[in-house]
């Protein structure tokens, strides 16, 4: 349905996550990848979804040469606990110690969609709560160790073994929890689509 309002356009999706790019899939939509490479680097005054708005800004920052009836779409996700954001682990080691961090205690998790075009910007972002149950250390070390946690924020992923066995609750956006908010998406792109 909503290509049918994008007819016109190109949409730039500037994401190398397997995810992100399913879920443009799943949303039915025309899209073409190009990724460029930045530092994720932020202010250190910035806070919760500032940071995550900053980076999704930055990553749409560099790309320079879109044509009118392109729309890029940039997005960051963190976990934010604590009062500290939680990017993806370097290492198990580090993915262990992150997890146990979360364990039997609610987190944030933030995403910021950026969509720009050659005469507008838009940031968009979505919070969701999340809460683990007491995870034991023979759990997460099973999941560290078996799936791939080093490619996602807060070292894990919903969709996966972790989130079958060891999420109690969430607050939001199922979706926004594995990369994307899918409804303010599809949201912002039929407001670019008919304004």
């Amino acid at each position: 349905m909503l290509n049918n309002f994008l007819k016109d356009y190109t949409i730039v999706l500037a994401s190398g996550s397997p995810r992100r790019q399913q879920f443009f899939k799943d949303l039915a939509l025309d899209f073409t990848i190009q990724v460029k490479e930045i530092d994720e680097v932020y202010p250190d005054h910035l806070e919760a979804e500032e940071i995550s708005d900053y980076l999704a800004k930055l990553k749409a920052s560099v790309f320079t040469n879109l044509k009118p009836k392109d729309i890029l779409i940039t997005s960051d996700t963190i976990v934010w606990h604590k009062n500290k954001a939680l990017g993806k682990p370097k290492s198990n080691k580090e993915a262990i110690k992150m997890i146990t961090s979360l364990s039997d205690d609610t987190h944030e998790v933030i995403t910021s969609v950026c969509f720009k075009t050659t005469k507008q910007t838009w940031i968009v972002n979505h919070n969701t709560k999340v809460t683990f149950k007491k995870l034991s250390a023979e759990e997460i070390e099973y999941y560290v160790n078996t799936y791939t946690p080093l490619d996602k924020a807060g070292a894990y992923g919903i969709q996966e073994w972790i989130g079958f066995i060891g999420i109690s609750s969430i607050e939001g956006s199922y979706f926004n929890v594995m990369g994307l908010p899918t409804h303010l998406v599809y949201e912002t792109l039929m407001t670019i689509a008919t304004p």
